[in-house]
């Protein structure tokens, strides 16, 4: 079997590619995820799985393609529906990729995160098959998800602290560190004599 594993990240590929090398897939690694915000950060995502492949030897497609006033649109919305987007429009197109490239199926690593929603991954990359006429390879990575931190910290990869797009990057920040009580203050905050910070 010829396998496209579509990649979100060099940390996030370290056990699945173990797993599909320890078992004689022959695969390729695409790399496509304009989810990724700010630029600074997509770049350097790309910068570390083309690190982790070159280590590996592993072979690596790149997408640099950006669109972001796409994503924006697809994202603002509810945070279920605006995850499904996100998950859809990378599925989708590793699906295209594969079934315009020979592959026998596709799959990705970000069945291997239990931080993300794996249920709603798994529901979009059959749509996406069922698409395009080609089999979503699935694996419940996730139960190596601590053999792959290890991976990343041996290699010395860069780990990032939040999913991707600019919202997870604010519930980074603020939503996880908040205590409870705070959700209830009020919007308006004085934080000096003259300067009000304000929540719209």
């Amino acid at each position: 079997m010829k396998l496209l594993l579509h990649a979100c990240c060099g940390p996030c590929a370290c056990y699945p590619t173990e797993q599909l090398t320890a078992a004689g897939t022959d695969f390729d690694i695409l790399f496509f995820n304009p989810n990724i915000h700010p630029y600074k950060e997509f770049k350097h995502r790309l910068s570390t799985l083309r690190e982790f492949c070159e280590k590996k030897r592993y072979n690596l497609i790149i997408d640099k393609s950006y669109p972001i006033e796409e994503c924006i649109r697809g994202m603002l919305a509810e945070p279920t529906v605006r995850c499904a987007f996100c998950y859809r429009m990378r599925l989708r197109y590793a699906a295209q990729f594969a079934k315009e490239n020979g592959y026998d199926a596709f799959s990705t690593t970000l069945l291997v995160s239990p931080y993300q929603k794996h249920e709603l991954i798994k529901k979009e990359a059959e749509a996406a098959a069922a698409e395009f006429g080609i089999p979503f390879y699935y694996d419940d990575f996730r139960v190596g998800y601590q053999r792959g931190v290890d991976i990343s910290l041996e290699l010395g990869l860069y780990r990032q602290q939040y999913c991707g797009c600019v919202f997870s990057e604010r519930d980074r920040y603020e939503i996880r560190k908040k205590p409870k009580a705070e959700a209830t203050q009020d919007k308006f905050v004085v934080v000096s004599k003259n300067i009000k910070m304000v929540n719209r």
